[in-house]
C-alpha cells in the first residue's frame, strides 16, 4: 500500500452525509439549502446519494431519454452552481449520455468547493432485479477505480453495487486513497448485509467507507436504511437514517490501520495481476 498523503495541513476531512434527493420541482433550491446548511456546520464536502437529481426510474424496466445528459446538462449544471453557492465539494452524480455514441452510464461526480469537476467515475457493477432494472438504463462503466486529491485529501468514488466486489475498494487502498466515498440506493431489508460489506473494505483496504443512501421508496422499489462511515479498523462511526449527519475523517486513522494488522501485509499486486490475467483470457 501506498502512503495516504494529505494535501490539507491537518489531514482531515469534514464530511456532510447528505440522505436526501433532488428531482421535484423544488429540488434546486432544497439542493443549495442542504449544501448552504452542511457548510454551515463546517463541512468540507457533502456526499449524496446515488443518482441524487434523478427519481429512481431503474424500478421500472422502461428507459426515458429526458434522464440522461451532457456533462453540462441542467442536473449536473444545477450541482456545481450549488457547490459553488455554498462554498464546499460536492460528491454527486448524473445518467450521462456520450453525445458521439449516445452511451449512458451512471457517472458519479466529484466537484470542488468552485464547482469545478475534479474527478468521475462510471459505475462498473449493475444489478437487474426488481426495482433495480439497470442494465435497462445504462451501460457498466470500462475504467477501473482511481483515488483523487482533488478534494483535500486522496479519496475514491464507487457507485451502490460496485462495494459488493471488493478488488474495487481494495485497489483505492493501494493507491493511497484516504476514504471511498460510495452513493447508493439500496434496500432497507438487505442493510446488514451491506454493512458487513462496508466494514469489511474498510477493514482489509484500511481506508475510511462513506456511504449515503437514498432515503425513501420510489416507484414499488423499497429502498432505504441508514448512511454510514466506517472507521480504517471496520469499526462504525455514523449509522444514521437522518437527513443529515456530519463526520470528520482524518488520514492519521489510515496511516496508523496500515501499519497494524491486517494493513502491513503484502498486497502482491503483480501476482493477482496475473492470475486475473488468465481468468480475463478465459472470459474471452
Amino acid at each position: 500500500m501506498t502512503d495516504a498523503t494529505p494535501t490539507r495541513a491537518d489531514g482531515k476531512l469534514t464530511i456532510a452525509l447528505i440522505s436526501d434527493v433532488f428531482w421535484e420541482a423544488d429540488g434546486e433550491a432544497r439542493l443549495r439549502d442542504a449544501l448552504l446548511e452542511a457548510a454551515d456546520k463546517g463541512a468540507d464536502l457533502a456526499v449524496l446519494p446515488e443518482l441524487p437529481l434523478n427519481p429512481w426510474t431503474p424500478a421500472t424496466k422502461e428507459p426515458r431519454d429526458e434522464d440522461a445528459e451532457p456533462m453540462d446538462g441542467p442536473r449536473a449544471t444545477a450541482q456545481a452552481e450549488a457547490a459553488r453557492e455554498a462554498g464546499i465539494g460536492l460528491i454527486g452524480g448524473i445518467i450521462h449520455r456520450d453525445g458521439a455514441t449516445g452511451r449512458r452510464t451512471s457517472r458519479a461526480l466529484a466537484l470542488d468547493a468552485q464547482g469545478t469537476v475534479r474527478a468521475t467515475y462510471e459505475k462498473l457493477h449493475l444489478p437487474e432485479e426488481a426495482g433495480f432494472w439497470e442494465t435497462s438504463h445504462y451501460e457498466s462503466g470500462s475504467e477501473p477505480p482511481r483515488a483523487t486529491d482533488a478534494l483535500g485529501l486522496p479519496i475514491g468514488l464507487q457507485l451502490c453495487s460496485d462495494t459488493n466486489r471488493p478488488e474495487g475498494t481494495h485497489l483505492l487502498g493501494a493507491q493511497g486513497a484516504v476514504a471511498v466515498l460510495i452513493p447508493r440506493a439500496t434496500e432497507e431489508a438487505t442493510y446488514q448485509r451491506w454493512k458487513m460489506v462496508f466494514r469489511a473494505n474498510a477493514l482489509t483496504s484500511c481506508c475510511w467507507v462513506v456511504s449515503v443512501n437514498r432515503p425513501r421508496p420510489e416507484g414499488g422499489a423499497l429502498i432505504g436504511g441508514p448512511s454510514v462511515v466506517i472507521d480504517p479498523r471496520g469499526d462504525v462511526v455514523v449509522e444514521t437514517t437522518e437527513r443529515m449527519a456530519i463526520a470528520s475523517i482524518d488520514a492519521g486513522a489510515v496511516s496508523d490501520a496500515r501499519k497494524r494488522y491486517p494493513g502491513y501485509l503484502p498486497i502482491r499486486a503483480r501476482l493477482y495481476a496475473d492470475a486475473w490475467a488468465e481468468v480475463a483470457g478465459r472470459d474471452g
